[in-house]
């Protein structure tokens, strides 16, 4: 089987070929450091990590490649607003990035390279364009000069004409062309600013996906991937500018993720509606909103609320319970009989439909569906009055290898720590006496320390904040 991705170049479905056989290069364009991230980024960030984990599965030795945006006008006004240095609010944003993604169950990248930290590469791109005759200076701000490239509007669709209608483009009179975009920016008083050929000054925001993208990928990257607003003007700025400067195809598959939308309207601050994944998290468990957001295929809008992510709670414990259960009674199930062996010789058919799924771009929910099929054959099996070893142990390996795809079923993989444990000890014990006071201060204290305790007709389980 062949996986199929839908390239944005091409606008179609496309076999799935990478430049180096069993090697692929991804690229995800990552968040620009100036605040936590908002919940149209978490869709982002955990679409690609799933793309990532299930071409790991098919056999891909991948490198995953996210960067850091940190220097550009949102990162030098909101340090002058917090009285800080742009590194400092680059720090301090970073890590709240890393926080929030492994709540998530997003991997850390590969490679996640600063901006601020390649800024003589980007230097020795730009020299390369102006070379070409396709970037010029203007008294110390460096542009790309979008008619040189004769395929500039492929990736969006539109010739050169049509992108000025409407296009998000700085007005600089002194541009050649209103669509040609900043390379390079000459200083302003109180900025940061690196030393170049055309003075003091910093790089423009497209530059850096091209320089990161191939210094770690090479020339032509094998996916490069990104939310649906970069198509224009940032993804097709990147094409034009690394294949001005190499005269390769920078990358053999665009693959954008649908937007995403907040009560059925799209989520701005000025329409009170911005919700950043930290906010989200301490009403949600951030298992659920990763449940919520694969819940429909990645190039499909998605609207989020508050109702639909409480639906994707329930669809979650639903196939976790499947999970529970079966990891309950394993060890208490006599071995099959030879009666047992179609049964579990047919149970392969789930990985062979959740692959399909898969292999059709990437579409995670036909690959959920199939995990609830075999949750209810599941269910249904432990309610036969001989349910085997065999076959439970079959399903629950199903559950976890393709779980492990999609970043489910593995929650008590990390262990408590003793006192964590005391304090669980002692809060059974206080329920079967039913002191039921005891019973919640010790969950709430639990709670203050990061755990969150969950009774079900099962058992306790637990899962951290």
């Amino acid at each position: 089987m062949t996986i199929q991705v839908y390239n944005t170049l091409t606008r179609k479905k496309e076999d799935f070929v990478p430049v180096r056989e069993k090697k692929v290069g991804l690229y995800a364009c990552g968040p620009t450091v100036y605040d936590y991230f908002h919940i149209g980024n978490a869709r982002i960030f955990i679409v690609f990590d799933v793309i990532r984990r299930y071409l790991q599965y098919r056999g891909y030795d991948v490198t995953f490649v996210q960067n850091f945006t940190d220097i550009d006008d949102k990162m030098i006004n909101r340090a002058n607003e917090l009285n800080i240095t742009v590194a400092q609010l680059a720090e301090r944003f970073i890590e709240a990035y890393f926080e929030d993604v492994k709540a998530l169950g997003v991997r850390e990248a590969d490679v996640h390279p600063k901006a601020t930290e390649h800024i003589p590469e980007m230097i020795e791109l730009i020299e390369r364009l102006a070379a070409g005759g396709m970037a010029y200076n203007v008294d110390g701000d460096v542009y790309f000069h979008t008619p040189a490239f004769a395929g500039y509007g492929e990736l969006s669709g539109q010739p050169l004409e049509d992108l000025l209608s409407g296009a998000r483009v700085e007005v600089d009179e002194r541009k050649r062309h209103p669509l040609d975009f900043a390379l390079w920016k000459k200083q302003k008083p109180g900025e940061p600013a690196w030393d170049s050929p055309w003075g003091l000054g910093r790089p423009g925001w497209h530059i850096e996906c091209s320089v990161m993208s191939m210094k770690y990928l090479g020339d032509t990257l094998d996916i490069h991937a990104g939310g649906p607003d970069l198509v224009f003007p940032h993804h097709e700025n990147e094409k034009a500018q690394s294949e001005g400067a190499t005269g390769k195809p920078f990358a053999k598959y665009w693959v954008h993720a649908g937007y995403l939308n907040i009560n059925q309207e799209k989520m701005s601050k000025s329409l009170g509606n911005f919700m950043t994944v930290r906010e989200i998290r301490k009403a949600f468990n951030p298992e659920a909103v990763r449940f919520f957001m694969l819940s429909a295929h990645y190039r499909n809008p998605i609207n989020f609320s508050s109702d639909l992510l409480k639906q994707a709670e329930s669809g979650l414990e639903r196939l976790n319970n499947a999970v529970y259960n079966l990891r309950d009674v394993l060890g208490k199930l006599p071995v099959a009989d030879s009666a047992e062996d179609a049964l579990a010789a047919g149970l392969g058919a789930y990985r062979e439909r959740f692959i399909a799924a898969m292999d059709d771009d990437f579409n995670t929910a036909d690959a959920l569906a199939v995990l609830f099929e075999l949750a209810r054959e599941a269910n249904t099996y432990l309610k036969n009055e001989h349910p085997s070893r065999q076959v439970a142990s079959i399903m629950l390996s199903l559950f976890e290898e393709l779980g492990e795809i999609l970043g489910f079923f593995k929650l008590h993989e990390d262990s408590l720590d003793a006192r964590v444990e005391e304090l669980m000890a002692k809060r059974e014990e206080a329920r079967q006496v039913k002191d039921w006071a005891t019973a919640d201060s010790i969950r709430h204290e639990l709670q203050s320390m990061g755990i969150i305790l969950e009774d079900t007709p099962q058992g306790l389980r637990w899962r951290r904040k």
